[in-house]
């Protein structure tokens, strides 16, 4: 740090103003990217983004452009800004910016006959700059009283090395890992704040007291080379996307499991999720995967979704209002829905629907199992080998609320021990109901697993309910038995024999007999599990997934 004696400075101020001026030093002459400062930079030229970000600061400042050529002073006076054409021999390139700005500080000083407190050089080359960064950072300066430059810098950590006589030295005294390594910072050209004494006094605007201040990593970015601006124009066109969830042991944790699925696919983006103030559940799974996830805090969740600032908001948690929907419109730019049978489906964008058959053909309705999205553990299984029934599998999603798995064990459990049938139960991650199986001794009970298209592989025949497991199954094709959970499951088009399912209805009025009758029916006619499976596998479910990315892809891409 430049430390030098301090002046008793007192703040200029004008009815109670600090006057602010900020200098956006452009030089016409750029070698790296020739004539950057005008170049289209994902269609707005560079230099528009500093003058933008300067003149909506809330200190009111002074925005002038310092430049050598015309063509940049007249697009400059375009966007707002005021200019100052320096003399010809501060165009060089290799004139350094304290004789640019303090040549520019002195006569805009003298034509605005104002004393300006702080003079601020605001590169064009740092074009993700924020408003409200540069404010933050005038706050912290003008706080205290004894520090004279602020400086915008980045934190690196970074074993370095430095050469010395020919030999490479480490600049650390042990090898450690980054987080732990001792922080330096390298400057950005963000931008300088300076106090007017310093350029009065010292011709320069780095004297006195200095200290820097952190930037968030993409504010950062100065344009120095193409790579720079290809980073640059990637963040320009990165959007915010926010996934609005439940996931509880009402419902399931299907809709925690889709999304997932797509935030995996979706790369170039911002991700956000939040999730319903009852959905624990889905709160504990996101963040275990160390997604960015919010639990709704305020009464309307609107209140949430508008503080998270998305661009685009994908709802997946069943059917929504015309109020909820009216409400997110100013909001979002635009609104993806999952599973949306209410009325407010209609003012979405896009619907995507696998699970449900469409009542109404609405414009940018997408239904069908060409749109489920299946998990790459399943895109890449093999297809099942049909044969003799020598494993059964139970599987009722996360939270399995009326306990089928118990219902069925006690159906098929004396059969299977009798025909040295093995049976293995996946536990969903909601289940509650482990005590309930201690009686059988001799199946296998598995929770929490993350091969589970393994064990659908593995098994001969899947109990199953009538939701987003089929699909799962569908793309292994392993002849299943579906029990539905409730009436909504019911209306799941897909768990039909048309789709290679034998669906048993809903689960609660069924007898035992009844679903050991199902059983022994289809473990007695393997030509039947071979038809079933033809049936499943001729849907193509594997590649839901790239037909949903690609929909929700295109609408981003409407985005401005």
């Amino acid at each position: 740090m430049y430390y030098f004696k301090i002046f008793v400075f007192l703040p200029a101020m004008k009815n109670g103003k600090i006057e602010v001026l900020i200098i956006i030093p452009a030089r016409g002459g750029s070698r790296g990217i020739p004539r950057k400062n005008i170049r289209a930079l994902n269609g707005k030229p560079l230099i528009q983004y500093s003058i933008e970000t300067s003149l909506q600061s809330r200190y009111s400042p002074d925005v002038y452009v310092s430049s050598d050529d015309d063509e940049i002073l007249l697009l400059a006076q375009r966007f707002g800004s005021k200019t100052y054409k320096r003399p010809a021999k501060l165009g060089d390139a290799i004139t350094t910016l304290d004789p640019v700005i303090e040549d520019a500080y002195r006569h805009i000083s003298a034509t605005e006959n104002k004393k300006y407190e702080l003079v601020i050089t605001v590169q064009p080359t740092s074009p993700l700059l924020k408003t409200s960064t540069l404010d933050s950072a005038i706050d912290v300066f003008l706080q205290k009283e004894d520090v004279d430059v602020l400086i915008s810098a980045k934190e690196k950590r970074h074993l370095t090395w430095r050469k010395e006589q020919g030999q490479f030295i480490p600049n650390y005294k042990e090898r450690l890992n980054r987080q732990q390594l001792p922080a330096i910072y390298e400057e950005t050209g963000s931008f300088v704040i300076c106090r007017s004494s310093n350029i009065d006094n010292y011709h320069k605007r780095i004297a006195g007291k200095v200290e820097l201040i952190n930037l968030p990593k993409h504010e950062a970015i100065d344009i120095d080379d193409y790579e720079d601006w290809a980073l640059c124009e990637f963040y320009l066109k990165r959007k915010r996307i926010l996934f609005v969830l439940t996931g509880n042991a009402t419902v399931g944790l299907g809709h925690v499991y889709r999304s997932i699925v797509l935030a995996y696919g979706i790369l170039a983006h911002e991700l956000v999720f939040l999730v319903d103030k009852d959905s624990d559940l889905a709160f504990k799974k996101l963040s275990s995967l160390h997604f960015t996830t919010y639990l709704q805090k305020h009464k309307n969740i609107i209140d949430d979704i508008r503080l998270l600032e998305p661009d685009i908001v994908i709802n997946d948690m069943l059917d929504t209002s015309t109020g909820y929907m009216n409400a997110l419109r100013p909001i979002a730019k635009r609104i993806i829905n999952f599973e949306d049978l209410g009325e407010g489906a209609k003012l979405a964008d896009i619907v995507i629907n696998a699970l449900y058959k469409e009542k109404v053909i609405l414009k940018n309705h997408y239904f069908g199992s060409s749109y489920y999205c299946a998990r790459d553990e399943f895109v890449n299984a093999q297809t099942k080998e049909i044969g003799k029934v020598k494993k059964v599998l139970l599987s009722f999603g996360g939270v399995d609320p009326n306990n089928y798995t118990l219902k069925v064990l006690r159906s098929i459990y004396p059969f299977c021990e009798a025909n040295s049938i093995k049976i293995t139960v996946v536990e969903g991650l909601g289940y509650q109901h482990h005590n309930s199986l201690k009686d059988f001794k001799n199946i296998e009970c598995v929770r929490n697993i993350h091969n589970i298209s393994d064990y659908f592989a593995e098994a001969d025949i899947i109990f199953t309910s009538a939701g987003r497991t089929v699909y799962e199954i569908a793309c292994i094709g392993t002849p299943t038995i579906v029990l539905a959970q409730n009436e909504r499951e019911l209306s799941h088009f897909f768990a039909d024999k048309k789709f290679g399912f034998v669906n048993l209805g809903l689960g609660t009025r069924l007898g035992e007999k009844d679903i050991l009758d199902s059983f022994i029916h289809l473990l007695n006619h393997p030509e039947e599990r071979r038809e079933l499976q033809k049936r499943m596998l001729s849907y193509d479910v594997k590649n839901g997934k790239k037909r949903t990315l690609k929909l929700i892809k295109n609408t981003i891409d409407e985005i401005d």
